[in-house]
């Protein structure tokens, strides 16, 4: 028996899958030209979903945007990415509250981590980059200073309840000249070196440049001498980040500095040499 059109037809559309749009299931307002603007809510096809503004077809305006780990986005959208203000919650619990650009933290912005530390200062390319303040939360200490690209990188202190240390950093680690101030009474100057944890080899300025951080380097404090509180004393506060100048600067070239401070010192400068610690290591050896 021969089938008729209309019946072949009607089986052959119940094996065809249903259209589904790339963009997702969308409800809300729309334009003259039938693309999404106002607002809408879309169930993308990955089952993240989006709640808020649209314009000519792109997220513009508030917006939140949850994803399907359980991460969300509630901010400023702009042609379809994060612009503005807004604060992401990632799925391991931590946070961000501040600014953002082509859907990257950039500007200034508050990221809460999971063992309660929190960095609270400049952002770019999702980068903590320029002045800002990183709190230690099991210690109570606190760093203020220049990061780079995400490291801790030239000027900077580190407040802990006991004193204050003024100095520099380099790959996230204390380096060169600085000194430690005790409640505005007096300052111990000296300098950090950096010393594998292994082989006890101290390194150069080159080595640790070229070097990753996870080959376990250690600073090394070497006291020098110990003067009366003087904030003329100090080494060189952070400022704002001027991309063309290297913080190596800082650093080099601080005879002159030496001077100022050592005519200034209450205490023999012998005592606090590296010579000092040597010589008296090779006495202890000897008894």
């Amino acid at each position: 028996m021969e089938e008729s059109p209309e019946l072949t037809n009607l089986n052959s559309n119940e094996h065809e899958k249903p259209e589904i749009d790339p963009l997702g299931i969308y409800e809300g307002e729309r334009n003259e030209n039938g693309e999404r603007h106002g607002n809408g809510k879309t169930l993308l096809p990955n089952d993240d979903m989006y709640v808020g503004q649209y314009r000519n077809g792109f997220r513009h305006g508030k917006g939140i945007y949850v994803f399907k780990n359980g991460a969300r986005y509630n901010g400023d959208w702009r042609d379809g990415q994060k612009y503005g203000q807004g604060i992401f919650w990632y799925p391991d619990g931590t946070r961000y509250e501040g600014e953002w650009r082509r859907d990257a933290k950039h500007g200034f912005g508050i990221y809460y981590y999971m063992n309660n530390d929190i960095y609270e200062g400049s952002w770019k390319d999702d980068l903590r980059h320029g002045i800002g303040t990183y709190l230690y939360a099991d210690t109570e200490t606190k760093f203020m200073g220049t990061w780079m690209e995400d490291r801790m990188q030239g000027p900077g202190q580190l407040i802990h309840p006991c004193c204050h240390f003024h100095g520099f950093w380099k790959l996230n680690l204390p380096y060169g000249r600085g000194c430690f101030t005790f409640e505005n009474v007096c300052m111990q100057h000296g300098h950090y070196i950096h010393e594998t944890d292994n082989d006890d080899k101290t390194l150069t300025a080159s080595t640790l440049k070229e070097s990753s951080l996870k080959m376990g380097f250690l600073p090394i404090w070497r006291a020098r001498c110990i003067t009366p509180y003087n904030p003329e004393l100090l080494p060189p506060e952070a400022v704002s980040l001027r991309e063309e100048v290297s913080t190596e600067s800082s650093i080099k070239d601080e005879g002159d500095v030496w001077s100022k401070i050592e005519g200034s010192s209450d205490y023999p400068e012998e005592d606090y040499r590296e010579e000092h610690y040597q010589e008296k290591a090779s006495r202890d050896d000897s008894l």
